[in-house]
């Protein structure tokens, strides 16, 4: 008989799970079949808050996934200026995230942080393209052992309010690795070099630490996808 793995929650989830569990304590002193939403919610929130452990590809080159989602563009952009990478415009894959998927992002490639930037900003629909400029956003600028920058930018959402990183300047980071976390529904945008191969396919899932969205030095062309 297998045995399933408990669930490992974030530390910064214990207080909202709380409250939760309190509010369908009171909703079950009111009347039974509104305690049962609260237990509901209550499930919701742990599951928001699941961290679990995710097996990352090692081939050379590759570029992981930050996060758990949806591909939503793949485009040419310039990176924040905050980061100070220059004008020249790079590959920009952006990926989704509701509220039901994990929300803890993870490092696409090992590499050292250059430089960690938070600017403040709206909280504008995280679908929409805008919000890689208008919104609330923490930016990493990575680099690896080839000297090849990228960027990922954690962008709040419209129920998002909150962007946790847990991670500085001059830390090493591998690929995989969790680097932090944005509460309830948000978007993270993640920079490429403009000859970066684009395996992520727009309308695709994706799992965060586990699946490869690019390929560094290549000359393969992007891969092409199609609905069925």
């Amino acid at each position: 008989m297998s045995i399933i793995p408990p669930i490992k929650i974030r530390p910064e989830g214990r207080l909202f799970i709380t409250i939760f569990v309190v509010i369908a304590i009171i909703l079950f002193n009111l009347a039974q079949f509104l305690g049962w939403i609260g237990v509901i919610l209550a499930g919701w929130c742990m599951y928001f808050f699941r961290d679990p452990d995710r097996v990352t590809p090692k081939e050379p080159n590759l570029i992981i996934s930050p996060a758990d989602g949806v591909i939503m563009l793949v485009t040419n952009s310039t990176p924040p200026a905050e980061l100070e990478m220059g004008h020249t415009q790079m590959r920009r894959i952006s990926i989704f995230m509701s509220v039901f998927d994990c929300h803890v992002n993870r490092s696409p490639i090992d590499g050292e942080v250059i430089k960690a930037t938070y600017k403040p900003g709206k909280f504008l629909n995280a679908s929409l393209d805008k919000s890689s400029e208008d919104n609330e956003r923490q930016s990493l600028s990575l680099q690896n052992q080839d000297g090849v920058n990228i960027a990922v930018v954690q962008i709040a959402g419209l129920i998002a309010r909150r962007i946790i990183c847990w991670t500085k300047e001059g830390r090493q980071l591998r690929a995989g690795e969790r680097f932090g976390m944005i509460r309830f529904g948000s978007r993270v945008d993640v920079y490429l070099p403009i000859k970066t191969r684009i395996l992520a396919i727009p309308g695709q899932r994706t799992i965060g630490g586990e699946t490869p969205i690019a390929q560094l030095k290549t000359r393969q062309k992007d891969r092409k996808g199609e609905w069925r």
